[in-house]
């Protein structure tokens, strides 16, 4: 079983930065590590992953080019960078482990095995 504590989120305005943790315990990660977020009154979405085994990095197409993920090996945690925040941007953000991300073309979907109680981020306009 893997615990995922999520931590960072916080209160900023447009155009700030945030850095979101994920501390994965109870066993060695090895597959994959990312957030999910929702916004009140609208589905779960996808923001980001990374492979544990090869550093393959995914993007949701409205974070490409602000949001970088990234890992700490020797911690079993992976790290959300946020910057140019949007209000869009504000919501509650989950940390996910293990799973697996099925590609088709250029869609990948992660399904993750695990979630953090999640940790809410508003950006203010």
């Amino acid at each position: 079983q893997v615990q995922l504590e999520d931590s960072g989120g916080g209160l900023v305005q447009a155009g700030d930065s945030l850095r979101l943790s994920c501390a994965a315990s109870g066993r060695t990660i090895n597959q994959y590590m990312g957030w999910f977020r929702q916004a009140p009154g609208k589905e779960r979405e996808f923001v980001s992953a990374l492979s544990w085994s090869d550093s393959i990095t995914y993007y949701a197409d409205n974070v490409k080019g602000r949001f970088t993920i990234s890992r700490d090996n020797t911690k079993n945690t992976a790290y959300l960078q946020m910057n140019s925040l949007k209000p869009e941007d504000t919501a509650v953000y989950y940390c996910a482990a293990g799973g697996t991300i099925y590609s088709y073309g250029d869609s990948n979907t992660y399904y993750p095995a695990y979630w953090g109680q999640g940790t809410q981020v508003t950006v203010s306009s």
